[in-house]
């Protein structure tokens, strides 16, 4: 006789070891050689592709999934690139391209941004998360529902 795993649903609090890559191979992030992503399905805690993904799944399962902008940081949005003049960047950071700054907004919001082009005058900071607009590859094995 044997027993049906139990298949992980909404709700469901789960243990889950990953690794994320893009579309050209580029591994982004990976819970492998660290402690596992435990995380409830349907509480928003992951993007909701990898919810998604989840679902379904056993004790012991691995798969491998693609998740697009939508299911995952959204879609680029060209309206999160602002130009900021010079002048309103403090004398004490000197800015480069690819640097991680935060800036606040008129509610008071910290926002991280990232430095993506200098000039005399301004730079260009963008307010897209890094994977924003990106299709994700994950590799996923659900270790244990808890």
């Amino acid at each position: 006789m044997t027993l049906d795993k139990k298949a992980a649903q909404q709700g469901d609090r789960v243990k889950v070891h990953y690794r994320g890559r893009l579309e050209d191979g580029f591994e982004f992030d990976t819970s492998v050689g660290r402690d596992p992503l435990v995380f409830v399905i349907g509480e928003s805690e992951v993007i909701p592709g990898f919810e998604e993904a989840a679902i379904g799944m056993a004790a012991g399962e691995m798969k491998t999934v693609s998740i697009v902008p939508e299911s995952g940081y959204g879609p680029y949005n060209d309206e999160l690139l602002v130009e900021m003049p010079r002048e309103y960047v403090p004398q004490d950071i000197v800015p480069e391209v690819g640097m991680m700054l935060r800036i606040v907004d008129q509610n008071g919001q910290e926002i991280p941004v990232r430095v993506t082009d200098i000039h005399d005058d301004a730079i260009t900071l963008d307010a897209n998360h890094p994977l924003a607009g990106k299709t994700l590859v994950f590799d996923i094995e659900l270790l244990e529902i808890l």
